[in-house]
């Protein structure tokens, strides 16, 4: 479910951009046509790579979430460095209506022009209201540049991650709304959570990812057999606290009930089955060193309540944060935890839900300020692609990563070198995934892509300068 209940006033808002869904331009297929190509998007640019995915249904068919039903394809992409001589070839599987085709060996720095079909029909790029899904337009072709990578040497991978939902059952939910229809996996699939939960491990290992980042909500409710599965699940990748690192979430937050009885008195209220979980001998925020980089955890959700207001740190987690910091404030410095400082561009954030306590994010920045070497806040909580940066730290990117658990559905890679690092959004690859994301962008009356997908290339895509010549 999405993970806040707005205000009417959010609601309203909110409703106008669905309302505006009739106004989105439709594609004329003649009766003759037994595919249609369609949300195509332009999802990761590397230096030397693109990956491009669309969807292939039949023209006049509903599966009942307002979307043509499946259709199996072919996948080609035709691209080159002039838009009138797309010279070179990739192609996907051919049985699958869920196409990802990744193109390989681009030049750094390069603009590059591409058509993407399916049985000789051109793929329509995702619309986005205030974004381009697929590149830049440019006639019948579309175009995207590669970046220059990182300066130096390739050091090490982190993936990050957020809103596993292990537990979940139904997506797309808003408060209690009659209107808004949930989502549910295709009978006889296996759980969605599960699905998107290994499709993670499996792209992020086979990206490169040495160690992996999840900033909050593994759970739906922090049920004891949930929370044991997404352990249990993160544990294929690696070791807890070596390997992967854990934040809470404010769906893992304590909860009262038979349900939890058997889990430890939590500080706030009920008891703590995330904690017995994931720290079962230690507090819920921390410090780590990884290969010289400092690792900072927040618990965002260190304090009482139901989970659906902002976050909130509690006054010993400040302090020691700021004393952590304050210690070496020029080490090179990663800060994750599930609720973003402030949301940008978020029709859904007027209530401040979205975020942290609005005071503890101004105390935050201005202790950026005082310590240089924090470059990067990953957080989720939103289930959208951001890249955020602010006036009282204006060196640090604050970068929100759409959910594991449903569309986009995904992670981001973060590629650190000597001289800087690149940030990437990955969708996953497994075929379930790619069905359950295909599917699952159907929330929101089909609108969900408007928030979460990012809208420009710099919120999926980022490469920066700095000096991290001192890690290992």
């Amino acid at each position: 479910m999405i993970c806040c209940r707005p205000s009417r006033r959010a609601l309203l808002r909110w409703s106008a951009i669905v309302a505006g869904a009739s106004l989105l331009p439709a594609e004329a297929a003649s009766a003759a046509d037994d595919v249609r190509p369609v949300n195509l998007e332009l999802v990761t640019v590397t230096e030397t790579t693109a990956v491009l995915t669309w969807y292939t249904g039949i023209p006049g068919t509903d599966d009942g979430l307002g979307r043509m039903k499946p259709a199996p394809s072919d996948a080609e992409v035709l691209y080159g460095t002039h838009p009138s001589r797309l010279t070179m070839t990739a192609h996907g599987p051919s049985d699958t209506p869920y196409h990802y085709v990744e193109l390989t060996d681009l030049e750094p720095g390069r603009t590059y022009y591409y058509k993407a079909r399916s049985r000789g029909r051109a793929a329509a790029p995702t619309w986005l209201a205030f974004g381009e899904s697929a590149g830049t337009p440019l006639g019948d072709v579309f175009a995207f540049t590669t970046p220059q990578p990182p300066p130096g040497r390739h050091l090490f991978s982190i993936a990050l991650c957020n809103d596993l939902h292990l537990g979940e059952t139904v997506a797309g939910l808003v408060g209690q709304l009659p209107w808004i229809k949930g989502i549910e996996q295709v009978p006889g699939h296996p759980p969605y959570p599960e699905v998107m939960a290994e499709a993670l491990i499996a792209d992020a290992r086979s990206r490169g990812a040495t160690h992996l980042l999840a900033a909050g909500d593994v759970s739906s409710e922090a049920a004891p057999a949930d929370l044991h599965n997404a352990k249990r699940l993160l544990d294929t990748f690696g070791t807890l606290g070596t390997d992967y690192l854990v934040a809470r979430g404010n769906h893992d937050r304590a909860h009262s009930g038979s349900p939890y009885a058997s889990c430890s008195p939590s500080t706030w209220q009920g008891n703590d089955c995330f904690k017995d979980a994931f720290f079962p001998s230690g507090r819920t925020y921390f410090a780590h060193d990884l290969r010289g980089l400092r690792v900072i955890g927040l618990d965002t959700y260190d304090k009482p309540g139901d989970g659906g207001d902002s976050g909130g740190l509690s006054a010993d987690q400040r302090e020691w944060f700021e004393s952590e910091l304050a210690k070496d404030p020029d080490r090179p410095t990663l800060v994750f935890g599930h609720h973003p400082l402030f949301t940008e561009n978020d029709p859904l954030a007027v209530t401040g839900t979205h975020s942290l306590d609005a005071g503890q994010s101004l105390g935050i920045l201005a202790a950026y300020n005082r310590a240089p070497g924090v470059f990067l806040h990953h957080a989720g909580h939103t289930h959208r692609n951001q890249r955020s940066t602010f006036p009282l730290a204006p060196r640090v990117v604050q970068q929100e990563v759409g959910a594991v658990k449903e569309y986009p559905g995904g992670f981001t890679l973060l590629r650190v070198h000597t001289g800087g690092y690149a940030l990437n959004f990955y969708k996953t690859r497994g075929d379930e995934a790619r069905a359950w994301s295909e599917r699952s962008r159907q929330e929101l009356s089909g609108q969900w892509p408007q928030l979460s997908l990012g809208n420009r290339p710099a919120d999926r895509n980022t490469v920066m300068t700095r000096d991290l010549s001192g890690l290992g």
